[in-house]
């Protein structure tokens, strides 16, 4: 069975701290992906600095194929130890992991990563090593279809110390709370989303330690084509249109023209919904065997907005899409399902737009700026113009 990756995270600052003293980093490399979260010690600029060092050192090294003991015992004897509390300068956590869920997993000082499978949170089996005069725990990875691996930084288990709770959110705890939330169809940038969301609750929205949540989970993946605009020679309708439909995945239509073409070429009916979930968006159609038609620029414009906001890892706001308007319904389909992603961009001037602050350059920036923001949340994304 063909799988692939998905990773997420999510941060909150220190109350009154500009920067995070976490760091998430993340290099794909052929088969494997290599995720690591720095904990720089403190907060502030300092920590940020160390713990920004931290990961981009471990993650490239590894990328790169330099044998994870040595990448570690690298950064442990690189990393300065504070002479007061005998810490350290950053802790971290490293998954190294390929398509397939085989790989490895290394902890040092971070709080114990959390193994989601087949609806329940459990511990890996943990091998102690000592680099350098250091801890560090080794874990095998055998991940199945659907696992999530979570790791976080203390930030995590300090979570409500001296306001809700009295001693902080405890690991047990954060796994019943994962237990309880986590839905089968929630990506990975999902649920560190919803976790690091909790512990903004409990540190009532002043969160006394920097708090990040990073998540790899394993997945069948979705290809879906999606097409805007009509070609510019309408006697290649039908040969753009039979591109468009090749092949498994998901089928979107953006745009009232380009789906009176995809429907005329199906010889099915196009018909109008005449809801208004969100006022600002027009509403959907419908094709039958198409999964959604939608209105084109104005979604667009809609759906780029709501990419900017799902891509911000300080933003807490839920990462999946429950309103029925074309742009929600698109965005889930785009950020929180697909792993591919074919665009088929029709660059015909509308006699619609005549004579409105819309022409086909800017429609060709919004797709554009929406596929670099695609290839950001890790989809694979490829553009094809006609």
């Amino acid at each position: 069975m063909d799988l692939c990756l998905e990773y997420g995270c999510s941060s909150l600052n220190k109350y009154g701290e500009e920067l995070c003293g976490d760091q998430v980093e993340l290099c794909q490399n052929d088969d494997w992906t290599t995720l690591v979260l720095a904990d720089g010690l403190g907060s502030g600029v300092k920590a940020s600095i160390l713990s920004t060092l931290t990961a981009k050192l471990l993650c490239k090294m590894i990328a790169n194929d330099i044998d994870i003991i040595d990448c570690i015992e690298t950064i442990i004897q690189t990393l300065p130890v504070c002479k007061v509390r005998r810490l350290a300068y950053s802790t971290f956590s490293v998954i190294h992991v390929n398509r397939q869920g085989e790989g490895c997993l290394f902890e040092f000082d971070n709080p114990q990563a959390i193994w989601y499978h087949d609806g329940h949170c459990l511990d890996f089996a943990r091998d102690e090593m000592i680099i350098r005069g250091k801890k560090v725990y080794k874990s095998t990875l055998q991940l199945q279809k659907n696992d999530l691996v979570i790791v976080m930084s203390d930030g995590t288990v300090h979570a409500g110390v001296g306001k809700i709770l009295n001693f902080g959110w405890t690991r047990p705890q954060i796994m019943e709370h994962l237990e309880r939330t986590i839905r089968p169809e929630m990506s990975a940038r999902a649920v560190a989303c919803m976790l690091a969301s909790a512990c903004n609750d409990l540190y009532l929205d002043k969160p006394g330690d920097d708090t990040t949540v990073a998540a790899i989970r394993i997945r069948e993946p979705l290809h879906v084509n999606i097409m805007v605009g009509p070609p510019v020679d309408r006697e290649s309708d039908d040969f753009y249109v039979s591109s468009f439909l090749e092949g498994d995945g998901k089928k979107v239509v953006c745009g009232g023209t380009t789906a009176q073409i995809v429907a005329r070429h199906l010889g099915k009916t196009l018909e109008t919904s005449f809801d208004f979930p969100d006022k600002d968006v027009p509403p959907i159609g419908f094709i039958e065997g198409i999964d959604l038609a939608t209105e084109g620029v104005l979604t667009m414009r809609r759906l780029l907005e709501l990419s900017d906001r799902y891509l911000s890892i300080s933003d807490l706001s839920a990462k999946t899409f429950p309103r029925k308007d074309g742009a929600s319904q698109l965005a889930n389909i785009l950020f929180e399902e697909a792993t591919s992603i074919q665009f088929f961009i029709g660059q015909s001037v509308n006699k619609a737009h005549q004579g409105l602050e819309i022409d086909t350059t800017m429609k060709l920036k919004l797709v554009e700026h929406l596929a670099a923001n695609l290839r950001a949340m890790g989809k694979k994304v490829t553009l094809y113009y006609d």
